[in-house]
């Protein structure tokens, strides 16, 4: 009779562990385990922007190197176009420059005539065309072609005939038409100066 009384007092602590137990696991769930879960997602989040973040950097970074190296080569380019493009026309010092260099790989018969009538301005860059006529051997016209490729001024072949003479001595008869260019603004010292002279001829299409 004693023990049929204590049951029911037994079942209902029974219950009350449970009841206990199960608000434990809901606190755990609800106060524990979800705001981790959502933490733990936030800091994942938060680390792939941070990897965006730095990856995007770095690929700046790659970039900014390259253009600086363009920066520095369009820097030398500038400077070496001033230097190869006088600020005035200094013809006569570049008629006599053509003629001694002919000499010097013997051609013969030197022309060197420049050609006013046809002189162009394209902004701040002056054009005058030049007529060269000389006679000599393939050898020596092609090392006169190669010379003017180091000249400290800029010089373009616009188109280049020989001839050969009538009784085939290997005497060419060449005809140069080209451009030379000069500014029509002063030019700064400083780059001028400083700059090594660059190769001069560009050959036309």
């Amino acid at each position: 009779m004693n023990k049929n009384r204590f049951r029911p007092s037994h079942r209902r602590q029974q219950i009350w562990v449970c009841i206990i137990a199960g608000l434990f696991v809901c606190d755990f769930i609800l106060c524990g385990y979800l705001p981790s879960q959502q933490r733990l997602a936030s800091l994942r989040e938060t680390r792939t922007r941070q990897r965006r973040t730095i990856d995007m950097a770095a690929a700046q970074n790659v970039e900014l190197a390259g253009l600086q190296c363009r920066l520095r080569t369009t820097e030398k380019l500038i400077e070496h176009f001033d230097a190869c493009v006088p600020a005035d026309e200094a013809l006569g010092a570049f008629l006599q420059q053509i003629t001694t260099i002919m000499e010097e790989h013997h051609l013969a018969d030197p022309v060197i005539l420049p050609l006013p009538g046809q002189k162009t301005q394209a902004g701040d860059l002056g054009c005058i065309p030049v007529q060269m006529t000389c006679r000599g051997t393939l050898a020596d016209s092609f090392d006169f072609f190669n010379r003017l490729r180091t000249l400290d001024r800029l010089v373009r072949l616009e188109k280049v005939v020989m001839e050969n003479d009538a009784r085939f001595t290997g005497q060419l008869a060449v005809r140069i038409h080209g451009i030379i260019f000069y500014q029509s603004r002063p030019v700064k010292t400083g780059s001028a100066g400083e700059a090594q002279p660059a190769g001069g001829v560009n050959h036309g299409p």
